[in-house]
């Protein structure tokens, strides 16, 4: 039995052309551009792979159609560019496209109707700029009422008028998309580790406390990347942050039931902000997102408010036949985004712009930026790196590097593992059962199966993430490898399944 991604540092290069500190979405991809341009790349995290805010976003892969209402155009073609690229070339088993409507009710006026469809179209401008295939994201159009119903019949009938639809991208799940990416990492060389805290850094060494023995060692570098998103500041002290809380609520389907789209509610008083309502395909609903300054000491697993909680439940409530009540909410989180500071103390959308940062000891900092661009973050924090160190390196190419299990999609509807597996690893869904039959020597009825009722996770995908995916625990299976523990009481369901994973792995090392 071996894994790609390990926990601590036994092991470990004590000297490398890069360091990276931090596996969020960044670092991982900073790590995956570096190894790919061929580069000797270590990358650590204190806790865990997409252990910060790369876990708590929409799970959306977004085309930067508010940056545009905001007059960022730079922003908004990046973001539909690497839309575009994630949704062809590099993830297409983990990313879909997701229709969604905006209901025109009695609460929208015809100004801002139009507004809507305007913004729309413009949005449909971002993708044919993009060059993403029109078959990837269709062209928007008007619904009339009954169209609109037909397709989320929970909507309040009085009223309505009919809506606008139209297509982003919809993630899988951003944990693993960042897992993923650590594990492409690892297949091109990257020494990818967990549990390794950081204890300081500058431009050419950092010294490291491995967290599972308490040991500490120095590792020297020609570059040192900081990818540390909201804890940036604790490396850098030049970087100065403002994060900004965006919550989420997780319902059930029947909250809601019968959306086969999205719908994004608008929000009284805003021309440009709307609480959307995601279903999953594990049959629960994501509610979002608020954005609150955050201030004072950054946690480690940040937490939704009362109060957001309260307006993220009124504004769908308002568009919806049945409203929605707290105890509708069977899990919440909250991300903190890693927004620069602007002179006007201001921090809507600063997060969507990203800068790569150079101390005075070299050390180089990216902050800002979000999940979506994450691959043109890693490129300009490895140019930079390549640049300051003098390093000799191949050019980027992760603009056309499938990640592992990539496929294009109708490859991927004629493989033959089970649909869930193959949605969640693309075609290493067959590497995905082969090795939990290996390690467990269990039959696939076994490993297929819902490991708890109404929790769809299976026996096998624990098992993976513990051969191929360096998790060490209960929180890493449940919290980060899959996503049960969004939902606290299902978390508690899954329990027996992850320790009787760990000890099957347990017993065959």
């Amino acid at each position: 039995m071996s894994t790609r991604i390990a926990p601590g540092l036994d092991g470990a290069p004590a000297d490398v052309d890069l360091v990276v500190v931090g596996l969020g979405v960044t670092g991982a991809g900073v790590a995956l551009d570096a190894a790919s341009r061929g580069l000797s790349v270590l990358a650590v995290d204190a806790h865990d792979l997409a252990f910060g805010t790369s876990r708590w976003s929409s799970k959306l892969v977004h085309g930067g159609l508010r940056y545009l209402a905001n007059g960022q155009v730079g922003v908004a073609h990046e973001s539909a560019v690497e839309r575009g690229v994630l949704m062809e070339v590099t993830a297409p088993h983990l990313t879909r496209p997701m229709p969604y409507v905006v209901p025109f009710d009695a609460s929208v006026g015809r100004m801002m109707a139009g507004i809507t469809r305007a913004g729309m179209w413009a949005g449909d401008g971002l993708r044919r700029g993009a060059r993403t295939d029109h078959e990837t994201l269709p062209r928007p159009r008007r619904l009339t009422a009954t169209e609109t119903l037909q397709l989320a019949p929970a909507l309040r009938r009085a009223g309505l008028r009919g809506s606008m639809m139209a297509w982003d991208g919809q993630l899988e799940d951003d944990a693993r998309l960042v897992v993923t990416i650590a594990r492409t990492a690892a297949s091109y060389g990257a020494h990818v580790r967990t549990r390794a805290r950081v204890l300081s850094a500058t431009g050419s060494r950092v010294e490291l406390r491995d967290e599972l023995t308490g040991a500490t060692r120095t590792v020297t570098a020609r570059a040192v990347v900081n990818a540390t998103g909201v804890w940036a500041g604790t490396l850098a002290a030049e970087v100065t942050l403002r994060p900004s809380r965006g919550t989420h609520l997780v319902l059930r389907g029947e909250s809601a039931p019968g959306l086969r789209a999205a719908v994004f509610c608008p929000v009284p008083g805003a021309t440009n902000r709307f609480v959307m309502v995601l279903p999953q395909p594990d049959g629960t609903l994501y509610v979002g997102l608020t954005d609150e300054p955050a201030d004072g000491e950054v946690p480690d697993v940040p937490q939704p408010t009362e109060p957001e909680i309260g307006f993220l439940l009124d504004v769908v409530s308002a568009a919806f036949a049945r409203p929605l009540h707290r105890t509708d909410v069977v899990g919440a989180y909250a991300g903190l985004r890693p927004l620069l500071h602007a002179p006007d103390g201001s921090t809507a959308d600063l997060s969507r712009r990203h800068a790569v940062l150079t101390g005075e000891s070299g050390l180089l900092t990216v902050v800002g930026g979000k999940l979506t661009t994450y691959r043109r973050m890693a490129e300009d924090a490895v140019d930079a790196a390549v640049a300051h160190a003098g390093l000799e390196a191949a050019p980027c190419r992760t603009a056309a590097l499938p990640l592992l299990g990539a496929a294009p999609r109708p490859a991927l509807a004629e493989l033959e593992e089970p649909t869930r597996l193959v949605r969640r690893y693309g075609t290493d869904a067959a590497l995905v059962l082969a090795s939990a039959r290996e390690v467990s020597g269990l039959g696939d009825d076994e490993l297929l199966a819902p490991v708890a009722d109404a929790v769809p996770t299976t026996l096998a995908e624990l098992l993976f993430g513990i051969t191929h995916e360096g998790a060490l625990d209960v929180d890493d299976l449940l919290d980060r490898r899959t996503r049960v523990g969004l939902v606290p009481a299902d978390r508690l369901l899954a329990v027996p399944a992850a320790e009787r994973a760990l000890e099957i792995c347990a017993s065959a090392s």
